[in-house]
C-alpha cells in the first residue's frame, strides 16, 4: 500500500524550521513533502533550497510577497506559513496591524482562499494573543475560518517538549471544514527535559561542522563576561563601574546574559547586537551559529548560507526543527486516525 502524500507550500518559509520538521514527520502510512516556498530574503532562500529542495531549486520563490503572483504557485494539499512576527512580538513595539508586517498574515489568508488546502499550519510568537488590545489576533482566527477551516490555536511552549529552548509560540492548525478529521494538541508528556548543556555538548559538534566558526569578541567584553555566572545578565551580576551598561529604561534580560547549563536555553533571537548574541556558560564568549543551531535542534548537517550575520538571523528567526516535528506528526496522525495523547488547546477562540 502506497503512502499517503501531502503536497506543502509555504509562504515566509524562513530558513526551513518548518520543512525540517514537515519532511521529517515519521508516521506510518503519511508523507509531507515540498511543492513551493516563498521569502524575500536572498540567503535565506539559498539555505532553504540547500536543505529542503537541493534537486528543485526554481520552487523557491525569492520575492517579496506584496508582488508575489499567488497563482503561479501551483495546487497543494497542505499550507505553512509562519508569518513575520516584528509586530506582534512583547519584546517590540506590539504595533500589530498597524505596523509594517501586521497585515501579512493576509497573503496566508490569499493562498488558503486560492488553493483551498487540506490543511494548514500558522505560525507566529506568543504576543500575537494581545497586539492591538487582543482584536489582532481575534480578526486572524476570524479570517481563518471565513476561509473555510476548523481551527486549533495553540501556544506552546516548546521546552516542555524536550526542545533545549525556552520558546514560546502561537500555532494555528486549521482542518478544511468539509474534512472529517479533528485536530488535537499534542501531549508534552513524555519528554525530557533538555538542558542547553546537554544540546550543545552531547554529542560534541564535529570539528568540521558547518556555521561554527567563533565570534571575535572586543577584551572589554571579554573582561565584562569575567564578573557574569551562569544565567545572569549584565544587569544581574556585580560589575565594577568601568564594565556596567549605561542603558537607561531599557535592562532586557538577554543583554550579556549567560546561558545556565542546567536548564533549556532562554528564547534564540535573530539579533546580536548590543550583547545580545547568547553567552555560554563557562567560556567568555558569544555561541557560535552551530551552537544556537542546536539549540533551535537543527542537524549539524544542516548547512546555512549567507554571511554569519545573515545566519545567526535566519537561525533566530527559524521554528524550532524538531519542534514542528512533534506537530506535523500530530497532524498526520490526525488524518491516519492513529490515536495519540493529546491535551486542551490552551488558546480558545
Amino acid at each position: 500500500m502506497s503512502d499517503i502524500i501531502f503536497t506543502l507550500g509555504e509562504l515566509f518559509c524562513g530558513p526551513g524550521g518548518l520543512a525540517w520538521g514537515a519532511m521529517n514527520a515519521d508516521v506510518p502510512g503519511m508523507k509531507i513533502i515540498h511543492a513551493w516556498a516563498n521569502d524575500y530574503d536572498e540567503s535565506t532562500c539559498q539555505t532553504y533550497t540547500h536543505n529542503i529542495c537541493p534537486d528543485n531549486p526554481n520552487s523557491v520563490y525569492c520575492e517579496d510577497v506584496h508582488i508575489l503572483d499567488l497563482a503561479k504557485l501551483g495546487d497543494i494539499d497542505a499550507l505553512a506559513f509562519g508569518f513575520p512576527c516584528n509586530d506582534f512580538s512583547v519584546v517590540g513595539e506590539q504595533l500589530g496591524f498597524k505596523g509594517k508586517f501586521g497585515p501579512l498574515y493576509s497573503y496566508g489568508i490569499n493562498a488558503l482562499n486560492m488553493y483551498h488546502p487540506k490543511w494548514f499550519l500558522a505560525e507566529n510568537v506568543g504576543g500575537i494573543k494581545s497586539a492591538n488590545e487582543g482584536t489582532a489576533f481575534k480578526r486572524i482566527l476570524a479570517d481563518m475560518t471565513n476561509a473555510g477551516y476548523r481551527l486549533v490555536p495553540n501556544l506552546y511552549r516548546f521546552e516542555e517538549y524536550g526542545i533545549p529552548q525556552a520558546r514560546h509560540r502561537m500555532i494555528i492548525i486549521g482542518i478544511r471544514n468539509d474534512l472529517p478529521y479533528e485536530f488535537k494538541v499534542p501531549s508534552p508528556n513524555g519528554y525530557e527535559p533538555m538542558t542547553c548543556r546537554s544540546a550543545i555538548e552531547i554529542p560534541p559538534i564535529p570539528a568540521d561542522a558547518p556555521n561554527n566558526e567563533h565570534t571575535r569578541q572586543s577584551p572589554q567584553v571579554v573582561e565584562r563576561l569575567k564578573y557574569i555566572k551562569p544565567g545572569q545578565n549584565a544587569f544581574t551580576a556585580d560589575l565594577p563601574p568601568e564594565l556596567r551598561l549605561n542603558v537607561k529604561g531599557a535592562k532586557i534580560s538577554q543583554i550579556y546574559k549567560r546561558l545556565d547549563p542546567n536548564k533549556p536555553s532562554y528564547t534564540i533571537t535573530g539579533s546580536g547586537g548590543g550583547g545580545t548574541h547568547v553567552y555560554h556558560w563557562s567560556e567568555n564568549r558569544a555561541l557560535t551559529n552551530r551552537e544556537r543551531a542546536r539549540l533551535q535542534t537543527f542537524p549539524d548537517d544542516f548547512v546555512f548560507e549567507g554571511s554569519k550575520e545573515e545566519v545567526r538571523k535566519q537561525i533566530g528567526m527559524a521554528v524550532p526543527a524538531r519542534g514542528a516535528k512533534i506537530i506535523f506528526e500530530a497532524v498526520l496522525k490526525t488524518f491516519a486516525r492513529i490515536p495519540y495523547d493529546s491535551v486542551d488547546a490552551s488558546i480558545k477562540e
